[in-house]
């Protein structure tokens, strides 16, 4: 359990005659550690990032080429440009919170507010359909535009948000445990996204493709028919986007008025005086940091390569067309479960131990995925397995984040106010990631721009083209399980181990407990 707030309340006591006497231990009883209210709060603020996010990572690229009927190269190009706008902006975003002063409501939970009525808006406005009529190049811009100004939103949004863990106040194990909530909640509205798009949509998408129907019978279909079942589909996407944008306006009002920030000895909550170049190379010299973004790089490569191509896979490759939305299920199920095993297993093993054994998890169970065909059942077990691993991807270098920042701040004293940035460039990877494996996904079934001379990908085929299938396989399993590996030694060698977290606490809990005597 969590440390009670008495075991860190050393102040110093004077004498009747004003001599500084010795340092003594007492309860202050109106700090009580890190409530669990506070814990709730926290981690239903980070609903909208992980539900939006997902359900974009899962529907996005099925939406843009089934429903809008674009060609690959225009859909790829919508979200590789939306994806690297959004990653750019994340340093921005994070050095102006950086600069932004306090104010009497705090100086992230402001950020939370002022973008959650424009990032609820434009989430809508990305799911809706435009007219058939509708120029082809204007359809792109739409998409892109309401895209790219979503994901400013998001980062307005989530990189104060994500900065707010070392605000929440309590000590390192509260922190640890802040986050293990967090990253339940997180797991839990991957979940709520996923599930309610993909149980809204999917069978319309099975509708859509007609291959379970005969050849006889998709011959006399009537053109109106598939037109209607387009409708359709279109107007599921809109109302489900409804749904996921009432969540996320709900969500941050619970964090907005459930959290209050709170400032520690390292953690003024001020001002940034230093220059962004100046900040930037001191971020980059930092060994734990940029070890640790490396591999949280590979990793999310490896994971959102696969969670980008899964849809297309089951549709097109393992022919379950329909059912996918069901195997999407069962894996954020099985994450969200898996937290407080993974929560217990890193506080009994270590962070790096949990880090490369759950990661090594997947490995097998791709393996297994691209072996099986027109099998649900045979699919359930290793997609449980990938949920398994996917649980340590959200909580473990999450968890492994702030102590990289507190090795930062113990070594550099004198550069304070620096954990916006610090979470900014993490988020920038992490999203720089996801889109490299959209982008990778999508061309390759168009052509070789990375991997085949030609893949032949268009939307409603029947029997896909074997180049597709090809392709297929070889992103769903060599090419994450590379990065993977890559990943998994990252994670080994990463320099801050348990015997270092724990001088780190004692020197934080010195720094935080000295008062000059009077």
């Amino acid at each position: 359990m969590l440390p009670a707030a008495h075991e860190d309340a050393e102040v110093h006591r004077s004498s009747q005659g004003g001599a500084p006497h010795q340092r003594i231990v007492v309860c202050r009883e109106e700090e009580p550690g890190l409530p669990l209210c506070r814990k709730v709060c926290y981690a239903v603020g980070g609903i909208p990032y992980q539900m939006t996010g997902n359900a974009l990572g899962f529907f996005l690229q099925i939406f843009l080429l089934d429903v809008v009927q674009l060609e690959p190269f225009s859909a790829s190009l919508i979200i590789f440009l939306g994806r690297a706008w959004d990653a750019v902006t994340d340093p921005a975003i994070g050095f102006l919170v950086s600069k932004s002063p306090r104010t009497k409501h705090g100086k992230l939970v402001p950020w939370i507010a002022c973008s959650m009525p424009f990032g609820v808006l434009c989430y809508c406005m990305m799911w809706s359909s435009l007219p058939d009529a509708t120029p082809t190049a204007l359809k792109f811009l739409w998409y892109l535009f309401m895209y790219s100004l979503f994901q400013t939103c998001m980062t307005c949004h989530h990189v104060p948000y994500s900065s707010l863990t070392m605000f929440l106040g309590g000590t390192q194990g509260d922190r640890d445990s802040a986050t293990a909530y967090r990253m339940g909640m997180e797991v839990f509205s991957t979940l709520l996204g996923s599930g309610i798009q993909g149980q809204m949509v999917g069978s319309y998408h099975a509708r859509m493709n007609g291959c379970s129907v005969s050849n006889e019978t998709l011959s006399n279909t009537s053109t109106s028919g598939l037109t209607g079942s387009l409708d359709n589909t279109r107007r599921a996407y809109l109302f489900a986007s409804l749904v996921l944008g009432s969540v996320y306006c709900l969500s941050c009002l619970v964090l907005i008025f459930g959290v209050k920030e709170q400032p520690g000895p390292l953690r003024p909550l001020g001002k940034v005086e230093l220059p962004f170049a100046s900040c930037l190379r001191m971020l980059v010299g930092h060994k734990p940091y940029t070890q640790l973004l490396c591999g949280f790089l590979f990793a999310s490569l490896a994971f959102q390569i696969t969670q980008g191509i899964f849809a297309f896979f089951c549709t097109h490759a393992a022919g379950l067309a329909g059912k996918f939305q069901h195997l999407v299920l069962i894996m954020l199920v099985t994450a969200s479960l898996s937290i407080p095993f993974w929560q217990w297993f890193l506080g009994r093993f270590g962070k790096k131990t949990a880090a490369s054994l759950g990661l090594a998890l997947i490995i097998p169970a791709l393996v297994a995925v691209t072996q099986v065909t027109h099998s649900f059942l045979a699919f359930i077990f290793p997609v449980t397995v990938a949920g398994c691993s996917m649980a340590v991807l959200y909580l473990l270098p999450w968890s492994m984040l702030p102590d990289a920042v507190d090795d930062f701040m113990l070594r550099n004293p004198s550069c304070l106010n620096l954990e916006a940035l610090f979470y900014s460039f993490y988020v920038f990877f992490n999203k720089f990631a996801g889109g490299l494996a959209v982008g990778i996904s999508t061309l390759s079934l168009q052509k070789t721009i990375l991997l085949f001379s030609f893949a032949g990908y268009h939307a409603g085929d029947c029997t896909p083209n074997p180049s597709v299938v090809l392709t297929l396989q070889l992103l769903m399993a060599p090419v994450p399980i590379s990065l993977l590996l890559i990943a998994i030694i990252i994670f080994c060698l990463h320099p801050i181990s348990e015997e270092r977290r724990k001088e780190m606490r004692m020197e934080m809990e010195a720094m935080g407990h000295q008062v000059q005597p009077e």
